[in-house]
């Protein structure tokens, strides 16, 4: 039997991933800007992505959250099929919840989780099914991959049943549709990284969308040339609907459209579209038995296995 990974490296790490996805903005995404800004004409917009960059900047050097706002974290666990971790998956949860906890009150995090109805809240993070923890597992390796992000959880995400008729010309002017509501009532801050998941059944079709935007890095393409095609033309369109950086005119809308596909129902087309704000939050470790822990800018979820295919 494989080694086990110690549960103390998975609390510890979880809790250093935390404070890393909160302050520091990941490189990919600030490129990204950068590039949004080089090429944006309108004075307003290119203000706004200049004090964005100032903020980040800020909150790096004074290790502060980068936004009031922090978010709702959670984990994306990857693990090689030969991992073992001490006291198993269920001990590894308890220790990502406990991570969630201390670094609510260490970091600060704002406390955003509460009970749908009754609006309880333990102030930590933590409840329900919160936070979420998504699992994927790999051909051989005795490591985990441990990602946390920090996704706002109010808006910025629709979904919509369409026909195979409608083809891409549809999911062109659902994905337009969605943008200019998101950046005309302000459902979403503004440059964005776009998800989109295609296909699958509907709970498939939502969670590859926020994959999508939140587990790639910007820059990256889809290896199905015709997927990554369409995530070139979506990009342009977004950026050529008339709206900037935070609502204002502008040029500056969509950092990167990330689309991501499942085989679907042979009646139907879903789409899913998701967007990662200018609060881009997340930070990625490896962790191996013998202590070692890689931190990476890169999550690696999307791997050749994890998009396979055919019968193996």
């Amino acid at each position: 039997m494989a080694r086990p990974i110690p549960l103390k490296l998975v609390e510890d790490t979880a809790r250093e991933l935390m404070a890393r996805a909160a302050i520091d903005i990941p490189a990919d995404y600030r490129e990204g800007v950068a590039r949004a800004r080089a090429r944006e004409r309108n004075r307003l917009a290119r203000f706004v992505l200049t004090e964005m960059e100032r903020n980040w900047d800020i909150a790096t050097a004074e290790r502060r959250p980068m936004c009031a706002d922090t978010g709702l974290p959670r984990y994306y666990v990857r693990a090689g099929n030969e991992a073992v971790v001490e006291g198993g998956f269920v001990a590894l949860e308890r220790a990502l919840r406990r991570a969630t906890a201390d670094a609510t009150a260490a970091i600060p995090l704002r406390p955003n989780r509460v009970h749908p109805l009754t609006r309880a809240d333990h102030d930590n993070n933590v409840g329900v099914h919160a936070p979420e923890v998504t699992y994927a597992f790999e051909p051989g390796g005795d490591w985990l991959d441990l990602t946390t992000v920090h996704k706002g959880g109010l808006f910025g995400t629709d979904y919509r049943m369409l026909f195979p008729a409608d083809g891409v010309g549809g999911i062109k002017r659902f994905f337009v549709d969605t943008l200019v509501e998101f950046g005309r009532r302000g459902l979403a801050c503004q440059p964005a990284i776009m998800g989109v998941g295609l296909g699958g059944s509907k709970d498939t079709c939502v969670r590859l969308g926020k994959e999508a935007a939140c587990l790639r890095l910007v820059g990256s393409a889809n290896p199905d040339p015709v997927v990554a095609r369409l995530e070139e033309e979506l990009t342009a369109l977004g950026n050529h609907v008339g709206i900037g950086a935070m609502g204002f005119v502008g040029t500056s809308l969509v950092v990167a459209t990330h689309v991501e596909i499942a085989y679907t129902h042979t009646g139907g087309l879903p789409v899913a579209i998701h967007s990662f704000c200018l609060s881009s939050r997340r930070a990625t470790a490896r962790l191996h038995a013998d202590g070692r822990v890689e931190f990476r800018a890169d999550p690696g979820w999307f791997t050749d296995h994890y998009r396979r295919a055919g019968v193996e």
